[in-house]
């Protein structure tokens, strides 16, 4: 049995489009679903509970996603086993594209859908951004900023034994070689993006100050072993999208723009060590 696990804090505006999706067109006895409220003071887990027994609802005081997924991990069913955030929109028939992918490859221990970021809505900065932002090479490899990861049963052994981060999806990733994890781009993952640029920024301090903090447990761990895998963006990745499409510039320039704002804006947070406040955007969640 494929098991998915959910963890929500105050995600009851947009928890109801996941699991509709979820639920469309997938047999009863096909996935079980969980869904972790943490730390909620709105109706998350009445609007999860309304969608019947094929969804369980947990509810813990503590307002933490570590937390949540290890909680979702000790209610869950079965492998393969997906990791959903509560604010994206994946549907039955993108689970079975990514389960169907780990079954056929024994070597697959970790697999993602496809990205949609859809602009509509969004201050012409924001559209900017992201039209370089989903070109990066990293950006179109790695598992994160999805929103959903999948793993089989070894996957999940390596992704359990990570200490609690803030970059989570990046640590996941990063934690399978490139054999060991694929982006299925027939599943596909709807994100929303912040639709301000105060939101987008307030997005990039937080994945700035959590990357800074997974490049810390990373030196460490791989102090004496070589270097460690890395998601950042250098100025080389700039240049080379540059020279494949140089009609980009404006949006390079934005995305400069944005990098070091977040940069500008997590020193406080890293020389203080605090990788625990979490800067959300209510924006994408409209």
């Amino acid at each position: 049995m494929t098991s998915i696990v959910i963890p929500a804090h105050n995600e009851g505006r947009v928890i109801g489009r996941l699991l509709d999706a979820l639920l469309a067109d997938s047999p009863s006895s096909g996935t079980d679903i969980v869904v972790v409220c943490n730390g909620c003071t709105d109706d998350t887990a009445r609007v999860a509970g309304a969608r019947g027994d094929r969804v369980r609802v947990v509810e813990i005081p503590t307002p933490s996603k570590h937390t949540a997924l290890r909680v979702g991990d000790e209610h869950a069913r079965g492998f393969p086993r997906l990791y959903v955030d509560a604010d994206v929109v994946v549907g039955a028939a993108d689970v079975r594209a990514l389960t169907g992918a780990l079954a056929a490859d024994p070597d697959l221990l970790a697999a993602a859908p496809g990205r949609d970021v859809p602009p509509t809505g969004c201050a012409w900065p924001v559209r900017a951004y992201y039209r370089v932002w989903q070109r990066l090479p990293a950006v179109r490899e790695g598992l994160f900023g999805r929103g959903v990861i999948a793993v089989t049963e070894e996957g999940h052994k390596r992704i359990a034994a990570l200490p609690p981060l803030m970059a989570d999806d990046l640590a996941a990733s990063l934690a399978f070689g490139p054999g060991e994890r694929r982006v299925v781009e027939a599943a596909r993952v709807v994100v929303r993006p912040p639709r301000t640029w105060p939101d987008l920024i307030r997005r990039k301090v937080r994945a700035a100050t959590s990357s800074a903090e997974f490049e810390r447990f990373q030196a460490a761990r791989e102090a004496g072993a070589g270097a460690a895998p890395s998601a950042r963006t250098g100025a080389s990745d700039l240049r080379a999208l540059l020279r494949a499409d140089p009609e980009l510039l404006p949006a390079v320039m934005v995305f400069a723009a944005a990098a070091l704002a977040a940069r500008r804006g997590a020193r406080k947070a890293i020389r203080d060590q605090d990788f625990s406040t979490w800067l959300r955007d209510e924006s994408s969640r409209q």
